[in-house]
């Protein structure tokens, strides 16, 4: 199998983007790279320093002096998929906090704090043998890769899926509360969430993480225009993505 040496993924909060992502890259053997980890190290930093999230210019004076790094899991048995340190502080768990959740799409929706998040993953992606992972990747971030997935998923199967990941870790979660942020993130998320005209549409409801990479590799040799909205409602026997 010839693969792309580059493989965006986007999606609306939720939708199991980090999942297949990780699944995706594990199987090709590339590097997996979620760009929206940036964006919530970004608000969690912005909540440790008590910056206002609307303060455009705080928040862009910020991001600047902020040493991100996202590295492989290497031996954490906690289920991460991968590890992110700010500053050289392990933060990865520490972004999922719902204060986060919040005010991830305030802080990252200002033009200065994404023109220097979105050089530094660009400058990643060139690298290539690398699936991407976000919210503008195929669109913006990097618009000539070969290969653009946009996953959707409707609000009540991503609320599911975001519950039980958070049980499944001994949280607590409820269900309406989640929907509602979901709907909320949705709306702030809208100006950089829709899909580049040439990806790849795949809506995972009722669907496996296996069964969406293996839809996923199915197309890595398929025309777009041939293959855009894939709508697999009738593949429902499945277990949860997890969603990110």
């Amino acid at each position: 199998m010839s693969a792309p040496s580059i493989i965006t993924i986007d999606g609306p909060a939720g939708a199991g983007k980090s999942t297949l992502g990780e699944l995706l890259a594990r199987r090709l053997g590339y590097l997996f790279f979620d760009t929206g980890v940036m964006y919530r190290a970004l608000a969690w930093a912005v909540l440790r320093h008590s910056i206002n999230p609307e303060d455009d210019e705080a928040v862009a004076a910020l991001v600047r002096r902020l040493d991100i790094q996202v590295h492989p899991p290497g031996d954490a048995t906690d289920g991460r998929l991968y590890t992110v340190l700010v500053n050289g502080v392990d933060v990865t768990w520490e972004l999922r906090h719902p204060e986060v959740e919040r005010i991830v799409s305030i802080t990252a929706r200002h033009p200065a704090v994404r023109a220097i998040l979105r050089d530094r993953q660009r400058a990643i992606g060139q690298r290539g043998r690398v699936v991407m992972v976000g919210r503008d990747i195929g669109s913006i971030v990097m618009p000539d890769a070969p290969l653009k997935i946009y996953l959707d998923a409707s609000v009540d199967e991503r609320a599911r899926r975001r519950t039980n990941e958070i049980r499944q870790r001994g949280g607590s979660a409820d269900l309406q509360h989640i929907r509602n942020e979901i709907i909320r993130r949705d709306s702030l998320d809208r100006h950089v969430s829709a899909p580049a005209t040439d990806a790849c549409i795949i809506v995972s409801d009722g669907l496996s993480p296996d069964q969406v990479v293996d839809l996923v590799v199915s197309r890595i040799d398929c025309d777009p225009d041939d293959s855009q909205d894939t709508r697999a409602y009738d593949r429902a026997e499945t277990s949860d993505p997890a969603g990110t």
